[in-house]
């Protein structure tokens, strides 16, 4: 019996605690008409019958209304309507095209692009995925001619013609069905998806009816409108709802704890005049992509390259330095630089606890690390200055043997670790700095393995089981390091993933298994090599990292081992070596 009796409805809430289970939150784009901002009834309910909660976002292009709002929605769903300015696409008016609603373009262009840099699930019906198609370098066309006729007279929930479905895509997943009956209510659609997204679904006359990410995203787009066919619609807004829900619990978990990468080469570009503070496009590390990514912290190198015989390290760098020393100091101002002119949202840490003080304050971190012992040339004492100066490890080579030991890559000068090489090693021990083996070889790895007293790490490096390259760590040397007490990196460089072709995130995902499988959650994580080759579909630069950690929860990892995972095993590492300086 219907009342209105509001104390009644109220008494109905309060029965039990809490009073509502939580559900993710579902952005939804609103049509403009006239001077109203407007949404049709269908979208919001069938967002509610998939269990979330809606929220309509009007069109505006206030930069802090479109951000805050994204902060807050764990999904975002772009619904149809007018046509497009082709003018955005940098083309003419043909004379099919229909009524442009202006109000909304730039809005929505905003919000979709901005949406993808953080990662946001996305479903876009009928404009919606000609909104991707626009704001993600694809194009559209602006009045389609072909044989089907693609807007319907009949009624809003009777389909009208049929798709097909490519068997290996989430909307087969969605459907179980390769064919499928749909509405049609346009006359432009998807001519070109770009290359971050793959057609998924046609019409029998080939136009574009759906189509998804490219790069193992939760983004899909549809041309038809399943709003309004029940039931098999409500397929698709229980899709968006389930990735909602475990976007929601990736942001959660990295609220929680703390996400390190050990392993970028972003100071590499330095000489290049690159704005840390702005989503530069030259670098794949910076502090808007740290946000965007939800990252915490990442340990900077400074690089040293190998000269080869007879060559002249001022020869192999950008600025010119008196040896290598000078270089990485060169390069530790400059980061230090970068931190004082950012110093509300950007710190340097040397400890655990630095990292975990800087992330209490809303704080990104960075740590100082250096990828060649040429910086030490040949003189013990340089370990003392660079710990005192920050540095947390050494990575001992680089592609080349030096007076420390052998690479990967060399000629077996040393037939491992030279006695120069064991100094240094027990040196950093004492100075409470990480030995990194990633560039060694096999010989030098387990020589250093014996000589240091302390655990050695692998800041990036993948397994040779599953790509063999000599760059990769055998399983013997997986579980030897395991057993001392160390742990390795996977990186994201595509030669280290997969001996052909383009690796992207699942073949990360691989080596990671691969490695837990032989040595245990408790000696892995994540070293990118961002900006030194490394960055892969999926995971390509840090504003993708969050979807490392949704790869995690897809596999079912319990919130403890992805904590230790995303750095929690290097830190204890860390945190022992350096109790243990004397």
């Amino acid at each position: 019996m219907r009342t209105f009796n509001l104390q009644s409805h109220l008494d109905e809430i309060y029965t039990t605690f809490p009073e509502a289970v939580h559900q993710p939150l579902i952005g939804i784009t609103a049509n403009f008409e006239g001077e109203d901002a407007t949404l049709r009834n269908r979208y919001y309910e069938q967002v509610v019958a998939a269990g979330g909660t809606p929220v309509i976002i009007p069109p505006v292009t206030n930069k802090d209304v479109i951000i805050n709002t994204l902060e807050h929605i764990d999904a975002l769903l772009l619904t149809g309507g007018g046509d497009f300015n082709p003018l955005w696409a940098n083309q003419e008016p043909r004379p099919g095209l229909g009524n442009i609603n202006t109000v909304r373009d730039l809005p929505e262009l905003l919000i979709t692009r901005l949406a993808y840099n953080r990662q946001i699930p996305m479903l876009g019906i009928c404009r919606g995925i000609q909104t991707l198609a626009m704001a993600l370098d694809g194009e559209i066309d602006q009045d389609i001619k072909k044989d089907i006729k693609h807007s319907q007279n009949a009624a809003r929930t009777e389909p009208t013609h049929s798709v097909s479905i490519s068997e290996d895509s989430i909307l087969y997943k969605v459907y179980g069905d390769s064919h499928i009956f749909v509405n049609s209510f346009h006359h432009q659609a998807v001519s070109n998806t770009g290359k971050r997204f793959r057609v998924t679904a046609t019409a029998p006359d080939g136009i574009i009816e759906a189509m998804e990410s490219s790069e193992h995203k939760p983004i899909m787009g549809v041309q038809w409108h399943p709003e309004w066919l029940e039931e098999e619609g409500l397929k698709l807004f229980c899709w968006l709802v389930e990735q909602g829900e475990c976007f929601h619990q990736a942001k959660e978990m990295h609220r929680r704890i703390l996400t390190l990468d050990t392993h970028c080469d972003t100071p590499m570009f330095f000489s290049q005049d690159i704005q840390f503070s702005h989503r530069d496009p030259n670098i794949l590390v910076d502090l808007h992509k740290m946000n965007d990514g939800r990252q915490d912290a990442v340990i900077m190198v400074a690089y040293l390259p190998q000269p080869k015989l007879g060559e002249s390290f001022s020869s192999k760098v950008p600025f010119d330095v008196n040896g290598p020393m000078a270089y990485a100091d060169l390069i530790f101002d400059k980061i230090e630089d970068i931190v004082k002119k950012n110093s509300r949202y950007l710190s340097i840490a040397r400890t655990p606890a630095d990292l975990y003080e800087d992330k209490r304050k809303g704080r990104k971190s960075i740590m100082f690390g250096i990828e060649n012992g040429l910086a030490l040339e040949h003189n013990i004492q340089n370990i003392k200055h660079f710990s005192q100066r920050g540095v947390v490890y050494i990575t001992l080579c680089h592609n080349g043997d030096n007076d420390i030991c052998d690479s990967a890559k060399g000629c077996n000068t040393h037939n491992g670790v030279s006695p120069f090489g064991a100094q240094v090693i027990e040196e950093m021990n004492r100075q409470g700095m990480m030995v990194d083996l990633s560039h060694a070889a096999e010989k030098s790895f387990y020589d250093a393995i014996e000589i240091s007293k302390h655990p050695i790490v692998c800041s990036h490096s993948n397994c040779r089981a599953l790509c063999d390259h000599p760059r990769n760590l055998t399983d013997d040397q997986l579980r030897t390091l395991a057993k001392h007490g160390g742990v390795a990196h996977i990186t994201l460089y595509n030669g280290f993933l997969r001996k052909k072709g383009e690796a992207s995130i699942l073949d990360a995902m691989a080596h990671l298994e691969h490695a837990i499988d032989i040595m245990g959650v408790d000696s892995v994580g994540l070293g990118t090599d961002f900006d030194g080759d490394g960055g892969i579909r999926g995971i390509a630069d840090s504003s993708e990292m969050i979807n490392f950690t949704l790869q995690l929860l897809r596999r079912k990892y319990s919130s403890r081992d992805i904590q230790k995972i995303w750095g929690g095993n290097w830190l204890r590492v860390m945190a022992k070596i350096q109790s243990s300086k004397q």
